[in-house]
């Protein structure tokens, strides 16, 4: 399974914090006047300025998502740059909403959610000179707690190359990259698929490939992949091939029907690509091509669904055409940015598949069958074996909530 979108790419230059003219190797000024002469004093409603080598934005305000675990999280991304000449090795990182820490990531647990811009995608907590990298972060409440309205963060980091008193050994930023989550709802939407057994192999809110997708295009950053869903079909007994595994045909799944999932006009559709080869990833595609066949709805308010990597010639609709939820628009195909037969479906801001922001979603209702043990689960799937299920799971219906990464769910498009 692939996302659309080949990962990240640095293309920052060097950042340098300008301290004062003077050398920085020599001391302060010895007169009393010459420090008044440089200084400022804060007032009650600004605080003082704090150095931060650490520069951090929040790619895109969070928005809230209840999901099948009872919680509701805001997954969002951290972007942070190294605005030195030496290494910065980040050793912690909070959310914070007013005084209330929410998550706090450190050491490990850091590295795990953080990558530098344009490098391999090895776990760090270091960051080069100049360099940038992105912290995914995946804030948990639970159901019966109130939603924060604003969030900020503190960096606890240690520089290779202080600059007592300015810059010490270890550093502080307090309240940096301040956010309002927002109060947009996640669009409530049906199944895009009809039947038992479908796996969410590529979503939120974990590390997956998807979550990770971000894409520098026109000059900023887009995570348009942040709610993204891969939708294998198990069989009875847990396998998604049987056979040849090069073959799209060896997938009992391939050509299922795809569901409209609301009401709305379609913007946008590609047909005629051909079906890449099953269980390689494809090289040389043009960015047009990275959804394979596809369809972009407009659901409204704001809303975008893309369904992509259809079956050639199986695409029934055109630009313009008014849908209605359950009507069958195609069928699932492996054509595009793709290694196995699957529907990638995600919602968007903007009728651009790759230059959007993720937006979340929730389905009407559902049945959650179970889940796959771990995300290590997903390794037998492509070499044909059945993947290990998480133990102790008992069907149940689901309202109104977005699947997990490994659910794995049956689905009425009726």
């Amino acid at each position: 399974m692939h996302r659309i979108g080949s990962g990240t790419v640095a293309i920052l230059g060097a950042v340098t914090l300008l301290t004062a003219c003077a050398n920085p190797t020599e001391g302060p000024p010895t007169s009393s006047s010459a420090a008044r002469a440089t200084s400022t004093s804060p007032t009650a409603s600004t605080p003082p300025a704090q150095t931060t080598p650490v520069l951090a934005t929040v790619v895109a305000a969070p928005v809230p998502v209840p999901t099948t675990d009872g919680k509701r999280h805001l997954a969002y991304e951290l972007q942070l740059t190294n605005a030195l000449d030496g290494d910065v090795t980040l050793t912690s990182l909070s959310v914070k909403a007013g005084t209330d820490e929410l998550l706090t990531l450190a050491g490990e647990k850091l590295a795990y959610w953080m990558r530098p811009l344009g490098a391999t995608q090895t776990p760090t907590t270091t960051l080069g000179p100049g360099r940038t990298g992105i912290v995914w972060l995946d804030v948990v409440i639970d159901e019966s707690a109130p939603i924060p309205t604003e969030l900020s963060h503190t960096i606890v980091a240690n520089l290779a190359t202080p600059m007592p008193p300015l810059l010490p050994a270890t550093v502080t930023e307090n309240a940096v990259a301040p956010v309002t989550v927002s109060t947009r709802q996640p669009v409530v939407i049906s199944p895009p698929l009809d039947g038992p057994r479908w796996l969410d192999g590529n979503s939120c809110c974990d590390m997956t490939a998807h979550r990770m997708a971000m894409n520098p295009l026109d000059g900023n950053l887009w995570a348009a992949e942040r709610f993204a869903i891969d939708y294998v079909q198990l069989s009875a007994d847990g396998t998604i091939f049987t056979g040849d595994r090069s073959r799209p045909e060896s997938y009992p799944y391939f050509g299922a029907p795809i569901h409209a999932v609301a009401d709305g006009p379609v913007v946008a559709v590609l047909d005629g690509l051909p079906e890449q080869v099953a269980g390689v990833s494809p090289v040389g595609l043009p960015l047009e091509h990275y959804a394979g066949n596809h369809v972009v709805q407009d659901i409204g308010d704001g809303n975008f669904a893309l369904y992509a990597h259809l079956k050639t010639g199986s695409v029934t609709v055109k630009p313009g055409d008014s849908l209605t939820a359950g009507q069958v628009i195609a069928n699932l195909g492996n054509t595009g940015n793709t290694d196995a037969p699957h529907l990638h479906f995600h919602v968007m801001s903007t009728p651009d598949p790759l230059r959007s922001n993720g937006l979340p979603f929730v389905f009407k209702d559902f049945t959650l069958d179970g889940r796959l043990a771990s995300m290590n689960a997903l390794d037998p799937l492509l070499t044909g074996q059945p993947a290990p299920m998480a133990p102790g799971s008992t069907p149940r219906a689901e309202k109104a909530v977005s699947p997990l990464v490994l659910d794995v769910m049956t689905y009425d498009a009726g």
